[in-house]
């Protein structure tokens, strides 16, 4: 039904300002021998162009977090191979619906918690704390999204975050697991005995550091440190770009960054629950572009993304040796313990009471009823 209605809005959008002056009443106006359903146009945008562009680069530092967490750092797309089921899970966390986890629906809805109206530019660390409030909502891939304070990243509040005990894990013995609907009015994380409650020895981590290097420009005292960031194994990009011109970084070469554009405006995937995607626009057709780095905005984001406890500690060895120890300016501090003059760290929770759109994610391990969908979908 939603794939209709999308088709439909796509239609109307052509005639939006002639429907403006017709009445509201119930009943379709037809066209040139179409139909068009007056009560599916919504009441909000129907495009990101011009203002959704560092909203889907969020989109792609999380979508590499996930790809790391569940194919490996060395998985690549390939569109002439089977893909397997976590991919397409993935994918539908993505979709352009209001009911996807990590949809532009959710991303924008999210950021008027963080005072920013639906259509209105995001900087880098808007970004970053939309990303994680929504991540508490996604109970497959019980991510720990981490965003920095004050250019400081405290060890024991991530170690704190990563081991939170009590995150729900799929009970494969219970109704939820073989892919049976709970009572009517209930979800599977709200049915306690088709559970088992068991605290995790590290929730993989998405680490987001919000900097600013410079004034108007990035300080060349930083670049050489900026550009060790992407040699880390744990690199997850980087966002940033230039003002109201949102890039998603992924590497360099020589005194050039290479990134990823996401101007390139599309139309939104149609898919059904549970169907498989049409996958093609979801990566990158063409080389990436280059850019100088002294053209660089000032204002980044750097994402780094550790799977265990152990890829943790050996990020944070590496950050010791290549950026504190050898560089007299630090573009970020790494300290053990939380500062003392800060308010107490909570770890961040999913809350009890939805106000802020939330309440219409579908978590991605509900998109699919039974294992057998997954395999469909790989034919």
């Amino acid at each position: 039904m939603e794939a209709v209605l999308a088709k439909y809005e796509n239609q109307i959008n052509a005639f939006s300002e002639f429907l403006e002056d017709l009445p509201d009443v119930d009943e379709p106006v037809w066209i040139l021998g179409a139909r068009y359903d007056l009560k599916t146009r919504g009441t909000g945008p129907s495009s990101d162009a011009g203002w959704g562009c560092m909203l889907r680069c969020g989109q792609m530092i999380l979508a590499q977090a996930l790809v790391c967490r569940h194919l490996g750092r060395d998985w690549r797309w390939d569109p002439e191979k089977r893909q397997p089921k976590e991919y397409h899970r993935i994918l539908h966390c993505f979709l352009d619906k209001k009911d996807s986890c990590y949809s532009i629906h959710q991303m924008a809805q999210m950021g008027v918690g963080e005072g920013k109206s639906v259509g209105e530019w995001y900087g880098p660390n808007t970004v970053a704390q939309v990303l994680k409030k929504l991540a508490l909502f996604d109970d497959w891939n019980t991510l720990a999204v981490y965003v920095s304070m004050d250019n400081t990243v405290v060890i024991e509040d991530i170690k704190k975050q990563c081991k939170q005990p009590g995150r729900e894990s799929r009970s494969r013995a219970g109704p939820c697991g073989r892919g049976e609907v709970p009572a009517s009015g209930q979800s599977c994380s709200e049915t306690p005995h088709l559970r088992s409650q068991r605290p995790l020895d590290w929730r993989p981590l998405l680490l987001v550091i919000p900097l600013r290097m410079g004034i108007n420009s990035i300080n060349p005292v930083y670049i050489q440190a900026f550009k060790e960031c992407f040699k880390m194994p744990q690199s997850c990009g980087v966002l940033g770009g230039k003002p109201n011109l949102a890039y998603y970084f992924i590497g360099f070469i020589d005194d050039e960054l290479i990134y990823l554009d996401p101007h390139t405006t599309q139309q939104a995937v149609d898919t059904e629950s549970g169907s498989a995607v049409d996958d093609q626009s979801y990566h990158c057709q063409r080389t990436p572009h280059r850019m100088k780095i002294t053209s660089l905005d000032p204002s980044v984001a750097l994402g780094f993304f550790c799977k265990s406890e152990e890829d943790f500690d050996s990020w944070c060895d590496l950050v010791q040796q290549e950026l504190l120890k050898k560089r007299n300016l630090r573009m970020f501090e790494l300290v053990e313990k939380h500062p003392s003059h800060w308010p107490p760290f909570v770890p961040p929770t999913k809350p009890e009471v939805q106000t802020t759109g939330a309440e219409f994610i579908e978590s991605p391990d509900k998109l699919f009823e039974s294992e057998e969908e997954f395999e469909i979908l790989n034919v």
